[in-house]
């Protein structure tokens, strides 16, 4: 039988359903939980401090409920309660999606976060407090530390989107001969909809960088912002 490395180092009391071990749990799941959604409400995104927690305990409690029903032989076998809490949240998690009109998905990695977070609940709620601590720490890190290498990755690769605002629709040719001759490679053009009587040309572009020069000097950002020196761009972007 396996036995958690940190509930042995607690004592008996830590793997077995007490009253000190549910509040060990539970206490973790809200700081534990607390920290990832403060740093998920300093950068303003769609869940925050509360929601993370409330995920967090949520899970906790599905599994201390799961284990002690178990244990009376209510649920034999089964994982009812902490399965359906799972898929409450995966439904949750979703609907925390948002559409931009320049065809930005937001919100997609809070969602997953929202996700994540709650297998750490279910681990702690289990009484596997070294995996909830591991599951925490990396959950922390990629949403804490990883944003500015993802960021910087994807400033530096061949592909990128571009949302293009055009001032009249006949200046997309000459866009398109420009992107040309900077050694740019129009992969695909979606004109969007959204923008259909506002008076402005609007598109999503992808983009392939083909010239050697480009691929280790100019970094997206540079490329965007020269392109939004022409006259005829209204507003330009990139799709991230």
């Amino acid at each position: 039988m396996f036995i958690d490395p940190l509930a042995k180092l607690l004592g008996d009391w830590a793997s077995e359903l007490n009253i000190y071990s549910v509040t060990l749990r539970i206490i973790l799941a809200f700081v534990l939980a607390g920290t990832i959604g403060i740093e998920r409400a300093r950068k303003r995104h769609s869940a925050g401090l509360r929601t993370f927690i409330l995920v967090s305990l949520a899970s906790t409690m599905a599994m201390i409920v799961d284990i002690y029903c178990q244990n009376s032989g209510i649920f034999k076998g089964f994982v009812i309660i902490s399965a359906a809490t799972v898929i409450g949240i995966a439904i949750i998690s979703s609907n925390s999606l948002l559409y931009s009109s320049k065809n930005q998905i937001k919100g997609l990695t809070t969602a997953v976060a929202l996700w994540s977070v709650s297998f750490v609940g279910l681990a702690l709620g289990a009484g596997f407090y070294t995996l909830g601590l591991i599951g925490y720490a990396l959950v922390f890190f990629c949403l804490a530390i990883l944003p500015k290498t993802e960021a910087y990755l994807k400033n530096r690769s061949n592909h990128f989107e571009i949302h293009l605002e055009l001032k009249n629709k006949s200046d997309l040719q000459d866009f398109l001969a420009t992107i040309r001759k900077l050694g740019l490679n129009i992969d695909d053009i979606e004109a969007n909809p959204a923008y259909l009587n506002s008076g402005l040309s609007v598109y999503s572009i992808a983009i392939t960088i083909t010239k050697e020069n480009l691929r280790k000097y100019k970094s997206h950002a540079a490329i965007i912002e020269a392109l939004s020196s022409l006259d005829y761009i209204s507003y330009i972007s990139e799709i991230v």
